[in-house]
């Protein structure tokens, strides 16, 4: 009897369930996913401007998918893994 209790007691329980793991992922992607969008743009010569860093993507997709995936990464914390 006493070693059941024991072993009961020594059960590992995480904080975060599969939901939470899965939109952490999720979120994840969306962030890696942003700053891949941002890379590049560069030019190797300094005294050459290359106007493709102010390109759409770079300016407003990129960051916004950064910011979005920064969200989901908050809700992933906050999501109750018990709530049915």
């Amino acid at each position: 009897m006493g070693e059941k209790k024991r072993k009961d007691n020594n059960k590992v329980e995480f904080i975060f369930g599969k939901k939470n793991y899965k939109w952490l992922f999720i979120g994840l992607a969306f962030i890696v996913i942003g700053f891949i969008l941002m890379a590049g743009g560069g030019s190797d010569d300094p005294n050459v401007f290359d106007p493709s860093i102010f390109s759409w993507r770079r300016i407003r997709l990129a960051p916004t998918l950064v910011l979005i995936g920064f969200g989901i990464q908050v809700y992933a914390i906050l999501l109750n893994p018990n709530k049915k």
